[in-house]
């Protein structure tokens, strides 16, 4: 029940309406700040403070009638933000925060029609639409560059949160429920394994899914025992199936309220319009007494060991499958200045290869990566520190405690490192990073602040960043700052150590443990029935009912949602102007615009007719070089004139097609480095030094590399069950176009299988022939003299001149060469199976799987048509089936004009059999459905929220040099999908989907089952990753 506060009574500003309006059409540029206690639309400014650092003005607000907290940055950007969240401690593992934030979005009062959210997905041009759980708050964020835009997604979401319907069926298919797994198969005579009865239900599906990465597995039962007292917000699957709808309802009673609220909204929009419509939806409530409490660790009073059980890691060997860390316990946030000291020494400590627990864990081969715990936790009220280990060896998890103790105790000693210049480079990283102008700036200051807002943090002291600063340089220049801390948090207070062993029926017990669960639930159901047969009938039935509720929704009446139209996008493209020049044989592409002091460099170094032997390795390559230092350069010295002198450096594979020829592409490495202006030429040194002084032939050589290996091999099943889905997609179109065989190759399960097995070699053999290869490829990395090397350089007007002077002394000291011949080989390319359906066995509790098709290159006309048809498919059929109706966290449909390729998706997914029907039967579908008007409304809309999205200064022009795809090709392209009617996209589903369905490629990754099977056309890959699969029960 709700307890309600006395209304509370605000004496009336004594400054004139009409006044206050006059200052806030533009707060950023405010020259007459408002006064505290200054009110508009119901609320009360409590505070204002201009932060120049960061070009902004902060305006600290309260809804009088509700107590209603709510921060507004005002700075001179067209993205503007605008969050709603709530405090919500979790009162258990059932996941009724993260479930509820899935059924807010299904339906509310004033939109009353079933999944709001996603029908606004293409009604909008926004370029970012959200709800995230936290441990301890749930967010509604979006941005969007469009006035109207803004005032319609504001209405959604706040309608959404405050008056959600929260109906049983939405609770249903969103939270867990129970249905026969297949029930329209079901309804005919025999079919057993379509009447089995099976857990459901999307979140359910989705924390299966994240239960099945180990990495996830380890840090949630680390936060399990230091935090006790916030449980599992995402929800344990084991507990989900507790949470009943009631319960549902009233946790949404007693946390979604506006007195237990806070309100984001950032950018160039006046706040004064934002507070009427704000103020408005607030006032028709009443301030109650909310949960404010802000959840503390344990008390750690002594050193402890606590052991917990995991799965085993197949990519990892027998006898290290062991994850261990150690934990303190550090200061409370109220200090601001120690609150960054801390973090600058969680860099220091950790950032880098030549970082003190690195060198001494790592690089000491006690484990291959850091564990998934490891580095400062800032998010509550006390901040952690966190060390650990992943693929440790039993009798080795006492030395990683011991190690990780030991050099704490080095460092802290006096003269043991030279703080003063490592901590000059991360301060020079910060100055870099105040000045960058990025496209999601007002979304990452909310995701910054939003975190210790709702622990009591004051956001305004959050932003008094330069006053921070300032005070920590005051500290630090005393000496010894830093080393104390060491000592006062570290060395003199008690650790945790927390350690996950291996156990090789932990799969298996989680399915005995699902059986059970289902088993007792199936008997909870049956005893409110004469029958077992009646009980199993009531469950058909009710999925049956499910079913039409989504059907019908599909075809649900959605004018009550706001929208803006296709005619509210600008018909021409905004072009930013290039120059180009050349620099004896290379071509310099030039975009001078305000970049705030700082340049951009990228370079691409083709490579043509690259040997199979060599690609596959340039990963390695691309790692290596950050990893071994030079003859005259440790990484450690590297790593710090990286921090003083750039904003980093990176190279990288390249790939690209070409935009009238998807048939044809290039290939070769990618460069790229940012820095103050006046550091250009240390930034060029720095990365001459990376490329050709790595020093492959060094006595630790191979021994990092094997740690690299290693590492990587060590994190791969956890990557894949993270984004299992874009690899699915990336080998689905391995076969269909030898582009997408290289990204196959080097970015996709071809390449994880590769590095694996370079890992898994013994110690006593030799990696003498990877580094001789490694070495071939640092000969070719990047020279002149052939025409195959081209420059992007983007800086202000004013370092123009001086820019190109270095670059030209940059350009003159590579090697320069007549050409590059490889020795003729058969097998520059890997061929990948043609129109065949891939079978990944992987230890996974949910599937992943792809289906793609060839289509025609960039510049054809008929590729608009496909990027509507993916949309279509996407929003109005197989989110329907493949979520709603599946089950499955994600589904969908994608077009790569790049590329050349169409496909669709599922993300961990519990049904893939049917999910795969449903693609196989999406052509006909698209082919024969009578398109509205609204429905290519609808679509354009959604293709244009990538196309128009904003971007930062820093990808200005790198279409152009990145793909060849000139401003003439993207205005055509533009005005085509404008110009898209319902007869093409029937037309080209007709053509891809249909007529090509036997021609296009399935991957599948997840448990092996009897469906997949070898006589029904499967081919299986193996990746070495998966058990036997256990059995399963179910009447």
């Amino acid at each position: 029940m709700l307890r309600s506060a006395p209304r509370q009574l605000h004496g009336l500003s004594r400054t004139p309406l009409a006044a206050l309006r006059r200052g806030y059409a533009s707060v950023a540029g405010l020259s007459t700040l408002p006064r505290t206690g200054e009110q508009l639309h119901g609320f009360t400014f409590k505070r204002v403070k201009k932060v120049p650092e960061y070009e902004l003005t902060a305006l600290h607000l309260e809804h009088n009638k509700t107590g209603a907290d709510y921060l507004h940055l005002a700075r001179d950007d067209p993205n503007n933000v605008f969050t709603i969240g709530f405090k919500t401690n979790p009162p258990d593992d059932t996941g009724v925060p993260h479930i509820l934030e899935h059924t807010t979005l299904c339906g509310s009062e004033r939109y009353p029609v079933r999944d709001p959210f996603f029908k606004m997905l293409p009604r909008t041009l926004s370029n970012f639409m959200n709800a995230m759980t936290y441990p301890d708050h749930t967010i509604y964020p979006f941005a969007t560059t469009n006035a109207q835009d803004f005032k319609n997604l504001l209405s959604v979401y706040m309608d959404a949160t405050l008056h959600p319907l929260l109906k049983e069926s939405d609770f249903t298919q969103e939270g867990w429920r129970l249905g026969p797994e297949n029930p329209l198969a079901a309804q005919a005579e025999g079919d057993d394994a379509a009447k089995r009865i099976v857990f459901k239900g999307v979140v359910y599906n989705e924390m299966k899914g994240q239960m099945s990465d180990a990495a996830y597995l380890y840090y949630i039962r680390w936060m399990d025992y230091l935090y006790p007292a916030i449980h599992n917000s995402g929800g344990d699957p084991q507990k989900i199936t507790d949470l009943t709808w009631d319960q549902l309802k009233k946790f949404h009673a007693d946390h979604y309220h506006p007195s237990n609220s806070k309100i984001f909204t950032y950018g160039n929009m006046p706040i004064e319009e934002h507070l009427k419509e704000i103020g408005a939806r607030l006032d028709s409530f009443d301030k109650i007494s909310v949960d404010h409490d802000i959840k503390s660790p344990i008390t750690i009073d002594e050193s402890k060991t606590i052991k917990v059980a995991g799965p085993v890691d197949p990519l990892m060997p027998e006898d290290r499958q062991h994850k261990t860390s150690v934990t303190w316990l550090l200061n409370d946030t109220t200090d601001h200045v120690e609150d960054l000291a801390v973090k600058i020494l969680s860099i220091l400590l950790l950032d880098g290869y030549g970082t003190p627990l690195y060198q001494n864990l790592i690089e000491a081969g006690l484990g291959a990566n850091f564990s998934a715990n490891t580095g400062m936790h800032t998010a509550g009220k006390r901040r952690l520190f966190a060390v650990g280990l992943d693929a440790v060896k039993a009798e080795d998890v006492p030395n990683v405690t011991e190690t990780i103790h030991a050099t704490i105790r080095d460092c802290a000693q006096s003269g043991k490192i030279n703080w003063e210049r490592k901590v000059e480079g991360i301060l020079h990283s910060i100055e870099i990073d105040l000045r960058e102008k990025k496209a999601q700036f007002g979304m990452s200051m909310m995701q910054r602040l939003s975190p210790g807002w709702f622990n009591g943090i004051d956001p305004m002291d959050e932003l008094a960043w330069q006053d921070t600063l300032n005070a920590f340089k005051e500290r630090f220049a005393k000496g010894g700052y830093l080393e104390g801390l060491l000592q006062k948090y570290m060395i003199e207070n008690p650790a945790l150590t927390f350690t996950m062993e291996p156990s090789e029926s932990f799969g298996a017990e989680l399915a005995e443990e699902e059986n059970r669960r289902l088993a007792e639930k199936i008997s909870e159901t049956k005893s409110k029935f004469s029958s077992e047969q009646e009980a199993q009938e009531y469950l058909e039935k009710r999925e049956l009912e499910l079913l039409e509720v989504q059907e019908k929704a599909r075809h649900q009446d959605t004018s009550c949602l706001p929208t803006v139209h296709v005619k509210d996008i600008p018909r021409g493209l905004e072009k930013k102007p290039l120059r180009h020049t050349t620099i004896d044989d290379v071509h310099v592409q030039w975009r001078e615009a305000p970049t705030n002091g700082l340049t951009y460099f990228r370079a691409v170094h083709l490579l043509r007719d690259l040997p199979m032997e060599l690609r596959e390795m340039i990963p390695l390559f691309c790692s290596a070089i950050m990893r071994l230092g030079t003859r005259d350069l440790s990484m450690e010295q590297l790593e710090e004139l990286m921090r003083l002198k750039t904003g980093g450096v990176s190279v990288s594979y390249y790939a690209a097609p070409k935009p009238l020829d998807m048939d044809a592409y290039q290939e070769g490495l990618s460069f790229s480095g940012m820095a103050l202006d006046r550091d250009m030429r240390d930034m060029y040194e720095i990365l001459t030094k990376l490329v050709f002084e790595t020093n492959f032939n060094g006595p630790e050589a191979e021994k990092k590399i094997r740690e690299l290996l290693q590492s990587s091999a060590s994190g791969a099943v956890n990557t894949i069950a993270e984004t299992g889905h874009s690899f699915a997609r990336t080998y689905a179109a391995a076969s269909l176009t030898d582009l997408c065989a290289l990204r196959e190759q080097t970015q996709g399960l071809s390449q994880v299988k590769f590095t694996t097995e370079l890992a898994s070699r013994a110690a006593t053999d030799s990696l003498s022939d990877v580094i001789e290869k490694l070495k071939d490829i640092q000969r070719i990395a990047i020279t002149t003299g052939t025409h195959n090397l081209r420059v992007a350089l983007t800086c202000g007007k004013e370092s123009a001149t001086s820019n190109q002077e270095e670059l030209e002394r940059f350009l003159r000291k590579l090697p320069q060469i007549d050409s590059l011949d490889f020795p003729e080989r058969a097998d520059r390319l890997t061929k990948y199976p043609r129109n065949a359906k891939s079978f990944f066995p992987l230890p996974y509790q949910v599937y992943y799987s792809a289906r793609a098709v060839r289509t025609v290159p960039y510049a054809d006309a008929s590729g608009p048509s496909l990027e509507i048809l993916a949309e279509l498919l996407t929003h109005k059929h197989l989110h329907h089936e493949i979520r709603e109706k599946g089950g499955a966290y994600g589904g969908g449909a994608y077009s790569q004009p790049l590329s050349g390729i169409f496909g669709m998706h599922s993300y961990r997914d519990p049904n893939p059999q049917n999910t795969l029907k449903i693609m196989e039967e999406s052509g006909q579908w698209a082919r024969d459905r009578t398109w509205t008007p609204q429905d290519l409304e609808e679509a354009k809309l959604s293709v244009f929220q990538k196309y128009d999205a904003p971007e930062s200064v820093a990808q200005e022009g790198m279409t152009l040099f990145l793909s060849g795809i000139s401003d003439e090709m993207r205005q055509t392209r533009r005005e085509r999908l404008l110009d898209v009617t319902a007869e093409q996209v029937q037309s080209a589903a007709d053509q891809f989907l249909v007529q090509r369905a036997s021609e296009s490629s399935i991957a599948v990754l997840g448990e092996k089952k009897d469906w997949v099977d070898s006589n029904n056309g499967w081919k299986f890959v193996d990746l070495g990753m998966a058990p036997e699969a256990p059995a399963q029960s179910g009447p």
